[in-house]
C-alpha cells in the first residue's frame, strides 16, 4: 500500500491533469466579453500602419480622437442605465441641444449659476415626463422619448427662432469643455469623471443592482422587493439630468447654445452601450466598456476621415464595422 497514492487521489490529482487544466480554462474563457477591447486594440493597430503618413499618431489627432469621444461618453453612461433596464431614450441628443441654448440663453441675465441650473432643468423637465409616462402609464419607452426627442429639438429651434446664441462668458467655456484642467483637456476631465461615476453605481450600489434585476427579469424583481416603475423612473430621468450636462459641454466647448448640438447623438450612444457590452434586452450593464464603445466610433470616424472617405462611403464602413462589432459581441 502506497500513502503518496492515496494522498494524491485526495487531493484529486492524476499525472497530465495540470496540463489538460489549461485548456480547460482558455474553453471557459468567453473572449466575446472583450470583443471590444479587443476590436478597439485592432482598429488602432489597422489605422496607425495606414495612416500614419497622414498624421494618425500625432498627439494632437490622438488628443481629437478622445475630445469627440467624450460628449458621447457622458451621454452614454446615462443610456447604459436606461438600456441596462430594458428601455431606451431617443431623446437624449434633442435634451442636449435644448440644454445648450437654454444655458446660453440663461448665462447673460443670471451668470454661470443661474445658466448650469438652466441646463440641468431642461434635464430634470423632459427626463420626469419620459420616466412619468413610462413608469405610470406604462407607455412604451420608445414612443415616449420619440415623440420627446422631436418636442425637445422643435423648442430649442422655436425660441432661438434656429440662430445660434454665443456664450461670451470665458470662465463657462473653460470650465465646461473650452479649455484645460493643468494638462488634462477639460473635456477629457468630465468624460473620465462620469465613466468612473457611473462604473462605481453600477457595480456597486444598490441602485445598480436594482437596474439590472429590473432589466434581468421585472417579475422576480418585484417579488424581491424592487420597486421597478421607481427605477424605470429613475434611469430615464437619469439619462435625460446627464444628456443636459452633455448639452453644457457642447455649449462650453462651442462658445455657444444651438439646437443642432446633439442632434443624431442618441443613436451614437446606443451603438456606444451596445458595442460596449451592455445587453439591449436588459440585465446587464458595462459602463467602462460604454467608454470603449464610443472611443471605438470617434476612432472609427476619425481613421476614415483621415483615410480621405467621403461621407457616403464613411457611412457604409462604419455601419459595417459596428454589425460586425455586435455580431461578435452577441450573447447565447
Amino acid at each position: 500500500m502506497s500513502t503518496t497514492t492515496g494522498a494524491g487521489a485526495t487531493a484529486g490529482t492524476e499525472p497530465g491533469a495540470e496540463t489538460r487544466s489549461q485548456p480547460g480554462l482558455l474553453r471557459g474563457l468567453d473572449w466575446r466579453r472583450y470583443i471590444i477591447y479587443i476590436g478597439f486594440v485592432v482598429v488602432f493597430v489597422v489605422f496607425a500602419v495606414t495612416l500614419n503618413g497622414q498624421g494618425f499618431l500625432s498627439s494632437n489627432n490622438v488628443l481629437n480622437i478622445f475630445r469627440q469621444a467624450a460628449t458621447i461618453s457622458v451621454i452614454a453612461v446615462g443610456m447604459t442605465f436606461v438600456i441596462a433596464c430594458a428601455e431606451i431614450d431617443l431623446s437624449v441628443g434633442s435634451v442636449a441641444g435644448l440644454a445648450s441654448v437654454c444655458t446660453a440663453m440663461a448665462i447673460p441675465n443670471w451668470g454661470i449659476a443661474g445658466g448650469v441650473a438652466a441646463g440641468l432643468a431642461v434635464g430634470v423637465v423632459v427626463g420626469s415626463i419620459n420616466g412619468g409616462l413610462v413608469s405610470m402609464l406604462n407607455i412604451p419607452s420608445f414612443l415616449v422619448t420619440l415623440g420627446m426627442m422631436g418636442i425637445a429639438a422643435g423648442v430649442a429651434q422655436w425660441i432661438t427662432a434656429s440662430a445660434p446664441k454665443p456664450i461670451l462668458n470665458d470662465t463657462y467655456n473653460l470650465i465646461f469643455g473650452g479649455g484645460n484642467f493643468g494638462p488634462i483637456p477639460g473635456l477629457l476631465v468630465w468624460m473620465g469623471l462620469f465613466v468612473a461615476l457611473g462604473a462605481v453605481v453600477m457595480a456597486k450600489t444598490r441602485f445598480g443592482r436594482q437596474v439590472l434585476a429590473t432589466g434581468g427579469n421585472r417579475v422576480a424583481a418585484e417579488f424581491s422587493g424592487v420597486r421597478t416603475r421607481r427605477i424605470k423612473f429613475q434611469v430615464l430621468l437619469l439619462a435625460s439630468v446627464v444628456a443636459s450636462v452633455a448639452g453644457m459641454l457642447y455649449a462650453g466647448r462651442l462658445q455657444s447654445g444651438r439646437f443642432q448640438w446633439g442632434a443624431g447623438d442618441e443613436l451614437s450612444a446606443i451603438a456606444a452601450v451596445i458595442l460596449g457590452g451592455t445587453s439591449l434586452f436588459g440585465g446587464s450593464g458595462a459602463v467602462v466598456g460604454t467608454l470603449f464603445g464610443s472611443l471605438m466610433i470617434s476612432l472609427i470616424n476619425n481613421g476614415l476621415i483621415l483615410a480621405g472617405l467621403d461621407t457616403s462611403q464613411q457611412q457604409v464602413v462604419r455601419g459595417a464595422i459596428i454589425i460586425l462589432a455586435v455580431a461578435l459581441a452577441r450573447r447565447k
